[in-house]
């Protein structure tokens, strides 16, 4: 076909891009949008078949319904007829970059590649193949042949639906019962004959995870039968046989895919996609982890002892309560937490002459202490001993003050009556006396009469009831006799 091929006058055909056992890959430009895209075309030999060109038109719906981005997205499809015969195609997004096959081979040395970047590709195929199964559909041809990957933003995109079989009911009788994939990935109960399950899938997902880790595939044969009986009778080998730097985790996922049981399989790929997520997110905490467990210690640059530090009244420095040296002039401030039993201030220093001239320091006036037998009488007065309270804790930034209160006597003097310990006021006991203690105690207490309103009315109406009901007694005894 030339590069001029142009289908229904809209798909010009300008490179080949891929082949495969039943269509033909090629490069196109679609000359309506201006956009490329790339046209899928059945091979000569598969239109003379009916069930192939029937297959090929169920790809295009099955695919139409599917949009995720690791699915490749159908445009459109059609039929173009010319001298040269009906050629069917499907249009679909052009995928810039190689397939996973050719990135798995690489330079042809077999090494399989790094472990973050084959998690990052079957993380994406779990997903692309876990939409499919959640909308009903198998691929049941699952291979890295299959799968694209973007050279641009290393995206995974799959493709080639064209043996997928729907699980839904409708047009039962249109689908075949059996579907071949390729001998080298398809599952035990495909190479049986038997009908494909989302199970197959998995098993196949599985294949291309041992490939993608190891670099070759886990069984080899030189037939298809070969192949087949392989994928049926004989156990796989472990990812660790080939490769002792993929994680225990990882093996087991591996394992478990490519169990001969569908059952014991993952119940689709979504499952083992939600799996492989939850180990790509461990690996790299662990990762990061180990990163910061081999990073040298931090360290402030400065050695040694810290400076001592700065002495008191030095500028810069958070100011100090000052002390007064011994002898001083200036007493002690007075203790901040006294006893709750001991009201009565400690006895003040005798204060000595001053040998500096000091600041006039605001004073209290002295209140004078009389007997309390001498006062008139009045409410309880509790004297000035008794009600004087200890000042405040000083200011730690301001320089105290000297305190003036009054003339306490020395200890060694005898103890005045007026400044012996509190003792209770001494009241005058008539002072009680003199007044009721609460106005209700001599308000009298109101007595209610004998024949009050209430009791009047009740009884009037005692008295008409009687009244009213003698006649009706009269009545009826009279209406016996």
């Amino acid at each position: 076909m030339s590069n001029e091929t142009i289908l229904n006058g809209r798909y010009l055909l300008t490179a080949q891009q891929g082949s495969g056992g039943m269509a033909v890959i090629y490069k196109a430009t679609d000359k309506a949008l201006g956009r490329t895209v790339a046209v899928k075309i059945l091979r000569p030999s598969m239109t003379v078949d009916p069930t192939f060109i029937m297959r090929f038109q169920n790809e295009a719906r099955a695919i139409a319904n599917l949009t995720h981005p690791n699915i490749v997205t159908v445009h459109d499809v059609g039929t173009h007829a010319d001298t040269r015969g009906t050629t069917h195609y499907m249009v679909m997004e052009f995928v810039e970059g190689p397939d996973l096959k050719r990135v798995i081979r690489g330079d042809g040395s077999g090494q399989p590649l790094a472990l973050d970047l084959a998690l990052h590709y079957a993380i994406q195929i779990c997903a692309g193949i876990g939409f499919a199964h959640r909308a009903g559909i198998v691929h049941a041809d699952v291979k890295p042949q299959n799968v694209l990957v973007n050279a641009n933003d290393q995206i995974i995109k799959v493709t080639d639906f064209g043996i997928a079989q729907a699980l839904s009911e409708t047009q039962p009788r249109e689908r075949e019962a059996v579907v071949w994939g390729s001998p080298h990935y398809f599952s035990p109960e495909q190479a049986k004959g038997e009908k494909p399950t989302p199970a197959s899938d998995v098993y196949s997902i599985g294949i291309v995870m041992f490939e993608m880790l190891t670099g070759r595939l886990p069984f080899n044969g030189t037939t298809q039968q070969e192949l087949a009986m392989a994928h049926v009778r004989e156990q796989p080998p472990r990812v660790t046989d080939f490769n002792t730097e993929v994680p225990a985790e990882l093996v087991n996922f591996v394992a478990r895919a490519l169990d001969k049981v569908p059952a014991n399989r993952f119940r689709d790929a979504a499952q083992l996609g939600h799996l492989l997520i939850g180990l790509r997110d461990r690996l790299r905490i662990d990762k990061i982890n180990s990163t910061y467990a081999q990073m040298p210690p931090v360290t402030t640059g400065k050695t040694g002892p810290l400076p001592p530090p700065p002495p008191q009244g030095q500028q810069g420095s958070r100011p100090m309560v000052p002390t007064e040296p011994r002898g001083s002039a200036v007493p002690p401030p007075p203790p901040t937490n006294p006893t709750a039993g001991n009201r009565t201030p400690p006895p003040m220093p005798p204060v000595a002459p001053q040998s500096q001239p000091q600041q006039p320091q605001p004073s209290r006036p002295q209140v004078p202490v009389q007997p309390p037998m001498q006062q008139p009488p009045q409410p309880p007065v509790v004297s000035d001993v008794m009600t004087q309270r200890v000042s405040p804790a000083p200011d730690p930034y301001q320089p105290p003050m000297q305190p003036v209160r009054p003339q306490m006597p020395r200890m060694s003097q005898p103890v005045s009556p007026a400044v012996q310990p509190p003792q209770p006021p001494m009241v005058d006991p008539n002072y009680y006396n003199s007044r009721p203690m609460s106005p209700q105690a001599s308000e009298p207490i109101p007595t209610r009469g004998l024949f009050d309103p209430v009791t009047l009315a009740l009884a009037v109406l005692a008295v008409v009831a009687v009244t009213c009901l003698i006649p009706l007694y009269i009545a009826v005894f009279s209406a016996r006799g």
